[in-house]
């Protein structure tokens, strides 16, 4: 399969990272199928990219002809049947390696022989993914940054069994959608998380032996170092069960303890306070100005 044979991409998952891809793919002129078990996440991920685009035809990056003909290209569900002609599926579910390995099976079961499937796992190994499917050469790692719309990075991952002409077409598709691919070995958390994660997890460190207050940790980085978000702000922005995810991913398959995650994220994650998306991490953002916790 070739570049040019990819006219439908169907995503499974409408979460941040799903309707990012779909906004993207849609734009880049593919027919998107985009599915999630829950019809309430396929209705709030639709708003999501109405208003997403709205705010780009504001900024005058593309036009509202453009907006209105992306959204006609995407098509949603709750079921795998909406695969059956795609011709590049990519899963975009939570960091969860049994999730994932459920989907991709019952996802074999709905496509055609040589439809490409890409995970957009963000630290889970593709080898071992690829494994779980009846097509470990069509398999490939695809892990778009979040904002997706946003962000211009793509880490293009091979398994050990991804075949040379899937990983060069993923690749190129990478390209039409508008984004910058970067090789990434297969080994936990590839280039980004490898180097972020820690970094977020030694900040949850910093607060929790008392060395800063939240504030203190956020603001030293954006002024000391220029980072646009302060570590804790990342980490709620992010899910920090997804960040505990990461660690715990690159824990235990790295076997280092400078990966050990911080009791304190931990504690946050078991008390259902994961950021942003639960109005509770390490800033509660139920005013309308998110307030520190601690």
């Amino acid at each position: 399969m070739s570049i040019e044979d990819i006219k439908k991409i169907g995503i499974v998952g409408a979460g941040q990272m799903g309707n990012g891809i779909a906004h993207i793919s849609a734009l880049a002129g593919f027919d998107v199928y985009m599915m999630d078990l829950n019809e309430s996440a396929v209705a709030a991920a639709l708003e999501t990219i109405d208003a997403n685009m709205t705010r780009q035809v504001r900024k005058e990056k593309i036009s509202a002809v453009d907006k209105d003909a992306a959204l006609k290209r995407i098509s949603t569900g709750t079921g795998y049947d909406g695969f059956a002609d795609c011709d590049f599926a990519i899963e975009a579910a939570t960091e969860d390696e049994q999730i994932k390995r459920e989907i991709l099976k019952e996802l074999c079961a709905h496509i055609k022989p040589d439809t490409i499937i890409a995970s957009n796992t963000s630290s889970i190994s593709i080898t071992r993914l690829g494994a779980k499917t009846d097509r470990p050469g069509k398999f490939v790692g695809m892990h778009f940054m979040n904002p997706v719309p946003a962000m211009e990075l793509v880490e293009m991952i091979r398994g050990i069994a991804t075949d040379e002409n899937t990983f060069k077409t993923i690749s190129a598709l990478a390209v039409k959608l508008g984004k910058i691919p970067v090789s990434a070995e297969d080994f936990p958390a590839f280039i980004v998380n490898r180097i972020l994660l820690p970094m977020i997890n030694e900040a949850v460190y910093t607060l929790y032996e008392g060395v800063g207050s939240v504030l203190a940790i956020d603001t030293a980085m954006k002024l000391g170092t220029h980072h646009p978000m302060g570590p804790l702000e990342l980490a709620d922005f992010i899910g920090l069960d997804t960040c505990l995810s990461v660690m715990n991913v690159l824990h235990d398959g790295l076997a280092d303890t400078k990966y050990r995650p911080c009791p304190l994220l931990v504690k946050y994650v078991e008390a259902g306070w994961l950021g942003r998306k639960t109005g509770r991490g390490f800033y509660d953002y139920s005013a309308d100005q998110p307030v520190p916790t601690r």
